[in-house]
């Protein structure tokens, strides 16, 4: 288990949120799976509320700004200058969809979409850091990419964040881990999923740590989730991928526990 009290470096993704309908719906259903305790923003923030586990941030809900588009949880990318980041998602062949912008003295953030069109925040912090705790029981443990356009999303994210990456790739499985600028640390993944519908977007991925995954699951269902598949073992631990009530998709994973 891990908690953060300085900024997350740069290409290290620190924060995940979620924009859905009903967020008072949301709130009770993750409070009830992973125990969080939310902070509103107030009304400046649009009534933003930050889920806390022990008094320490782990996760934003707010309302849905574009109600055309799917419930899903945000994967925010830690930047050093927004700003210079937006320039080189466009460069790289990037869409921003929301410009870089002040959210009060919280921090600064942009929301683009990759070259493969899977949808991604950049957050420049100022008082908020983003992730405060992690890697333990219902705190955030990992990202990845899951896309169609492997070569294509890692020379991106290359290009806008130069990162590196190590290959993991096996017979059935074609994955890297992205290695961050800073000191080289393994953050994300980057998954060539073959297995996505005709009608599913590229996308990044959250997990969420957990102490006992078929526990989590069995809960999820009762609070009227799905599960996407059964409760598996995977080579970094047991694991599920659950569709909450509101639609949005993530996993959860008994993963070894490193700190940051």
């Amino acid at each position: 288990m891990s908690t953060k009290i300085s900024n997350w470096p740069a290409a290290t993704p620190m924060w995940v949120d979620l924009g859905v309908g009903d967020p008072a719906a949301a709130k009770a259903f993750y409070m009830d799976l992973f125990g969080w305790e939310f902070v509103s923003g107030g009304q400046e923030s649009g009534d933003y509320q930050l889920a806390q586990l022990r008094g320490r941030a782990v996760a934003g809900i707010g309302p849905q700004q574009d109600p055309g588009m799917p419930t899903a949880w945000t994967t925010f990318l830690a930047s050093d200058d927004v700003g210079v980041t937006a320039r080189k998602i466009s460069a790289a062949g990037g869409q921003l969809l929301a410009p870089p912008s002040d959210v009060t003295e919280s921090g600064r953030m942009a929301l683009a979409a990759d070259n493969g069109g899977a949808i991604f925040g950049v957050w420049q912090a100022g008082t908020h850091i983003g992730a405060e705790r992690v890697n333990e029981h219902g705190a955030l443990c990992w990202n990845e990419l899951h896309t169609r356009d492997y070569a294509a999303a890692r020379s991106f994210y290359s290009q806008v964040f130069d990162v590196s990456y190590q290959d993991l790739t096996e017979e059935s499985l074609v994955y890297s881990t992205v290695r961050r600028p800073l000191d080289g640390r393994e953050v994300a993944g980057v998954h060539h999923d073959t297995g996505l519908s005709d009608h599913a977007p590229n996308h990044w991925m959250t997990w969420f740590a957990s102490d006992y995954v078929e526990g989590t699951a069995t809960r999820a269902v009762e609070l009227g989730a799905i599960l996407l598949g059964p409760v598996e073992e995977s080579t970094l631990g047991r694991m599920v991928v659950v569709r909450a009530p509101q639609g949005e998709v993530f996993g959860v994973i008994d993963a070894p526990r490193t700190n940051d």
